[in-house]
């Protein structure tokens, strides 16, 4: 067990070091909360020139139902011209998940998600805000789409 997690630290350290500087985005990794119709960890990592990758994890329960799930989604970031720090983005991704109705039936969900939103990282301080939208078209068990999520992030950029 201690070799595993050796190695999966190790392998994390050089994934994060030997990566290319993103020139849209003014961060390399970010790490904190994603608020919206459901709270959730979002993690965000620079991939290669203007882009990045952010995985979200989200959970919602209620009196009704309770679900979780694991957001990967692949993001383009464009500067905004005149506005330091500020970059706009799209992209894609896919969601893995469950539900349980309370008394009732539960499955495993698998989506496909698109992504429209603002980033801002602060000049002087370790921190990054985004405003987003994520819609999805769910795959299983059933076929439809959802009008998405509108969600706030707060994160500690490094």
């Amino acid at each position: 067990m201690k070799k595993l997690l050796f190695t999966f630290i190790a392998v994390a350290a050089l994934f994060t070091f030997n990566m290319t500087t993103a020139s849209a985005q003014s961060y390399n990794n970010a790490i904190g909360g994603r608020f919206g119709s459901a709270n959730g960890v979002s993690f965000k990592t620079a991939l290669s020139k203007g882009a990045m990758l952010e995985l979200i994890g989200n959970f919602r329960s209620n009196s009704g139902a309770s679900y979780a799930n694991l957001t990967g989604l692949y993001e383009v970031y464009k500067p905004i011209a005149n506005a330091p720090g500020l970059n706009w983005y799209y992209g894609a991704g896919a969601t893995i998940g469950s539900y349980k109705i309370k008394h009732g039936d539960g499955d495993v969900y698998l989506s496909a998600n698109g992504v429209l939103g603002l980033d801002y990282k602060f000049k002087d301080a370790p921190i990054n805000l985004s405003l987003d939208w994520v819609p999805a078209l769910q795959l299983t068990p059933s076929t439809g789409f959802w009008g998405g999520d509108i969600g706030l992030g707060v994160r500690f950029a490094f």
